[in-house]
């Protein structure tokens, strides 16, 4: 038994060793679509929006049933309940520019914060949020209502928090 053991033991050790060797071509994996990303990308945004951003981003035109050699821009149209968001991709895949709206999301803190440090005992109403992104510009904002009883007020803030 002790013999039996030790054999296996053996051939488990040494049987790697004459495993065939193969080289493989490397492979390259690069983001089209990372300037999007890093764009649009908002730490506490809400998961919602980020997943239909991140679906954006990693669509691929060329695979699609709209692809065809003739066209340079194609416009493609993602949709949530609470959202939306066209994006124009070049014939490559790379985005253009998109242009988002999105309805009655969680605000992310640095938003929050802003308003009810200047605005007490109010509370949000309604709020939006808009994107338009392309390499050049990029604009975040959120058009906000507020409410205090029977008091209505409109404000528009940046990503950052500061008002506009």
């Amino acid at each position: 038994m002790r013999n039996l053991i030790f054999s296996l033991l053996i051939f488990g050790v040494t049987s790697p060793l004459f495993a065939q060797i193969t080289e493989l071509p490397e492979v390259v994996i690069t983001a089209v679509n990372y300037k999007y990303i890093n764009a649009v990308d908002s730490e506490d945004l809400a998961l919602d929006v980020k997943l239909l951003q991140e679906k954006v981003a990693m669509y691929d035109i060329k695979n699609s049933d709209l692809y065809s050699d003739e066209y340079d821009i194609y416009k493609v149209d993602f949709f949530i309940p609470d959202g939306k968001i066209l994006a124009a991709y070049d014939k490559n895949g790379k985005i253009l520019r998109t242009i988002e709206k999105f309805n009655n999301i969680k605000l992310p803190k640095v938003v929050l914060e802003s308003i009810y440090n200047r605005f007490p005992g109010w509370s949000i109403a309604k709020n939006v949020y808009r994107v338009t992104y392309n390499d050049n510009n990029n604009k975040k904002v959120f058009s906000i209502i507020l409410e205090n009883g029977d008091q209505r007020m409109k404000m528009k803030l940046n990503a950052e928090g500061d008002f506009l």
